[in-house]
């Protein structure tokens, strides 16, 4: 061979479909038949030197290869192989038989380079998605030159009368069983068809397909003059016609030449069988991952084997499926086939048989059967010699020592925090998501509120690779690189909220290295913000942030002080802040006087800047709020709630606030809107259902509004009443029912009635205290401030 132009007979060429069992199993039989002396892959020439670590057992797809460029390690791409992958049982044979094995496609060099090159003349766009090029039948190309794009399996199956591609490639590929007759007859069948298309519709759209093809025919050729004619390529079949092609070396050059790029690094990752299906997002997968690993690992009878395996999850989830089901779903399976004119019942007559059979018509277990098996959640494993920036290593190491094991299915995870094993994993999950890793996201917990419990949910995604190669340029650790990461955070935070809510992060993820800068900027930005509203968002998170003192074991003392001086600008800067708000302003300062309040309730009676106690000086700011004409109803409705919850109101007291608000100067949607303040928001209705003082002052203030004023309150009122859950709307209509002997009775008027004692028990209420003393944990021994606390009446 003269190395201008590819010889007469030319090398082996193997045209599969990416992720395709049947042809992953034709390449082996093919492989067996014929022994090549290398094989030529589709893939990145990068790659070649991690071929070797295929060969471990620790190596267990579904993987990718993982490209990223070393300068801006977001700007990655992957090249995704499973089991049934034609590209990794052919990678698998060649390390099994001692046969050498090359990547041929384009270098990853130049693919990410265009795809920065696209962002350029997008405008600075985003990438079309963090997979990288396409692997498919058709192209594994990126964005096309030309208007038009073809999809070859589509084009083939409408030819042969088939209105889903899918399943016109099960009839011909997946149900034909290979290594029976001529070995190379399904590559040669494929070839054909794939030349007559390529002849219709050239490049078909994907105009970079010409380029990739030219580099690999000089991948070809380099194999061909080292190995002579025991070459083998495996490849995506729409490539097959222009690898064939006569071409010479010098046209295939000036193809290349002059190729945008930049430096990039590979590795293999871990992947997921829900990433290869086109649900899970990668446009370039199959749609059922889970059915073509079973059709590649089935010896026989997949049909059968398959609705035994839909059999077993169903009755784990409590289904009543029983051996006679599965008998009669593989029978309606085999006859569906037959009505439909298929070799073999395929996964929509399996789907079908086990919606009736199964399912008894239904969706919903249907659901879980397409998502646990159909899809699937299996998860690859990489052995720990592949490369990996210090940080992964970091994380890595950090995790085995955990026992914290990624997983492709969602779970949950329940954290003790007096632990020493889980606070440090509740650390290390604080730092990822500070980080941009989201492994895990914090959930409510179920075994109760305390601050020494956490649940995180936690589900390992591919892309979290590159998030923690991208987290690499911060640090070497974990640690270093969360810290300098809270650190440029702090200084480029654009709010005092968002300064303080890092704060909170860097007690959460045990990061004091960070704290006195993210403290100085906090202190600066305090100091500087005049908003009230600035300020109320910023309270909450610091003080939630004091709470962890305790359980975390963090110094949280200079907390403290900004808090308190936090605290006391809001109190002289809100009455201000709150004269002649409209509607939509007054809803949102609502949010705010409620936040605050929640966090003075965590932060106690810390001493106030001026004098007196925060809890104190708060309850003076709502009285001033109460009291003010000028203030929107909602408001003011609000505080004479938070004073009446606080005992800080006698009920006398709120129904002459309320008979105010109901006055003939007032106009009915200011009164409206002072009762939604009072009794809406979250809670408001089981506060009406639980506590008599509410009840009976809403019901009194309901019954005394004037008949000429009730048709214009009616609409304002019913959006209030309407927020509350159906159980609560039920309630409150039998309450007003039963009249006003049936319902909520005062303290007082309870005296004499049945169940009820001519006054408060002293000795019964005193027994409480010892269970309060060990669940609300008061400092010392002070009954009064027991009491206090857990506001009961003495």
């Amino acid at each position: 061979m003269n190395g201008s132009e590819a010889p007469e007979a030319g090398p082996l060429l193997l045209g599969v479909r990416h992720h395709g069992p049947g042809s992953a199993r034709a390449v082996r039989a093919a492989l067996d038949g014929v022994r090549p002396r290398v094989v030529l892959i589709e893939g990145p020439p990068e790659a070649d030197p991690l071929i070797p670590p295929a060969a471990e057992e620790d190596m267990r797809p579904p993987v990718a290869l993982l490209a990223h460029a070393v300068d801006e390690p977001g700007r990655s791409a992957f090249w995704p192989l499973a089991a049934f992958s034609p590209e990794w049982v052919a990678l698998r044979w060649a390390l099994e038989h001692g046969v050498p094995a090359r990547f041929i496609d384009l270098p990853a060099t130049h693919t990410l380079a265009w795809e920065r090159e696209e962002e350029e003349e997008a405008g600075g766009g985003g990438t079309e998605g963090v997979d990288g090029p396409e692997q498919g039948a058709e192209s594994d190309s990126g964005s096309a030159d030309e208007d038009v794009r073809i999809d070859p399996l589509g084009v083939l199956a409408e030819t042969a009368g088939y209105d889903d591609a899918e399943r016109w490639w099960e009839d011909v590929v997946e149900h034909r069983g290979a290594g029976k007759g001529d070995v190379l007859a399904p590559f040669t069948a494929l070839e054909e068809a794939m030349t007559a298309l390529r002849e219709e519709y050239g490049s078909g759209g994907h105009g970079r397909d010409l380029i990739r093809e030219a580099h690999m025919r000089l991948r070809i050729r380099d194999a061909q003059r080292e190995f002579e004619d025991g070459v083998a390529v495996v490849c995506g079949a729409w490539h097959v016609p222009a690898l064939r092609q006569r071409t010479t070396v010098t046209e295939d050059r000036a193809l290349l030449k002059g190729l945008p790029r930049v430096k990039t690094d590979m590795t293999w990752v871990p992947w997921t069988h829900r990433r290869l299906s086109r649900a899970g997002g990668y446009g370039a997968g199959v749609t059922s991952p889970g059915w073509y690993a079973h059709l590649f690992d089935a010896p026989d009878r997949p049909v059968e084997r398959w609705l035994t395996k839909v059999a077993r999850l169903l009755r784990a989830e409590d289904r009543t499926v029983s051996p006679g089901h599965v008998i009669e779903a593989v029978r309606l399976a085999d006859t569906l086939a037959a009505l439909r004119g298929r070799p073999l019942p395929g996964l929509g007559e399996a789907t079908d048989a086990v919606r009736a059979v199964m399912c008894e018509g239904s969706d919903v277990p249907l659901a879980l059967v397409h998502d646990r098996l159909v899809v699937g959640d299996v998860l690859g494993e990489v052995p720990p010699t592949v490369p990996a920036v210090p940080l992964q290593r970091d994380l890595e190491r950090t995790r085995r020592r955990l026992r914290l094991k990624p997983e492709a299915a969602e779970r949950e995870l329940d954290l003790d925090l007096r632990k020493d094993t889980d606070a440090e994993r509740s650390r290390l999950l604080h730092r990822l998501r500070l980080l941009g890793i989201p492994w895990g996201r914090p959930a409510a917990s179920r075994g109760g509120t305390g601050t020494f419990r956490e649940t995180w949910r936690l589900r390992w995604e591919p892309e979290l690779t590159v998030r923690a190669a991208e987290a690499g340029v911060w640090g070497t650790t974990v640690l270093a690189a969360a810290t300098a990461k809270a650190e440029a955070d702090a200084i480029a935070a654009h709010g005092l909220a968002d300064v303080t809510g890092l704060a909170e992060h860097c007690l959460l993820a045990a990061l004091p290295g960070a704290l006195p800068t993210v403290m100085r900027v906090l202190a600066d930005r305090a100091a500087l913000d005049a908003d009230v509203a600035h300020l109320a968002q910023a309270l909450p998170a610091l003080v939630r942030s004091l709470r962890y003192g305790d359980v975390r074991g963090t110094d949280t003392e200079a907390l403290t002080d900004v808090a308190a001086g936090l605290a006391g600008r809001v109190f002289v800067g809100l009455p201000p802040a709150c004269v002649s708000l409209d509607a939509e302003a007054a809803e949102e300062m609502r949010g705010h006087v409620d936040a605050v309040h929640g966090a003075l309730g965590l932060l106690g009676d810390t001493p106030a800047a001026g004098g007196g106690g925060l809890r104190e000086r708060w309850r003076s700011v709502l009285r001033k709020l109460s009291a003010r004409d000028t203030v929107p109803g909602v408001l003011r409705g609000r505080a004479v709630r938070l004073l009446l919850d606080e005992g800080q109101l006698a009920q006398d007291e709120a129904a002459r606030l309320m008979g105010l608000v109901l006055s003939p100067g007032t106009p009915p949607a200011h009164a409206a809107a002072w009762i939604d303040g009072f009794v809406g928001g979250p809670g408001g209705g089981l506060l009406l259902v639980h506590d008599e003082r509410l009840f009976g002052l809403v019901d009194r203030w309901l019954t005394g509004v004037p008949a000429e004023a009730f048709t214009d309150v009616l609409p304002l009122l019913r959006r209030t009443f309407s927020a509350y859950e159906p159980g609560v709307r039920r309630t409150l209509g039998e309450l007003v029912r039963r009249g006003p002997g049936g319902h909520g009775r005062t303290a007082d008027a309870t005296a004499g009635a049945p169940g009820f004692g001519p006054g408060l028990d002293g000795a019964r209420a005193d027994a409480v205290l010892p269970v309060l003393r060990l669940l609300l944990g008061p400092d010392g021994d002070d009954e009064d401030a027991l009491t206090e606390r857990a506001e009961v009446p003495r």
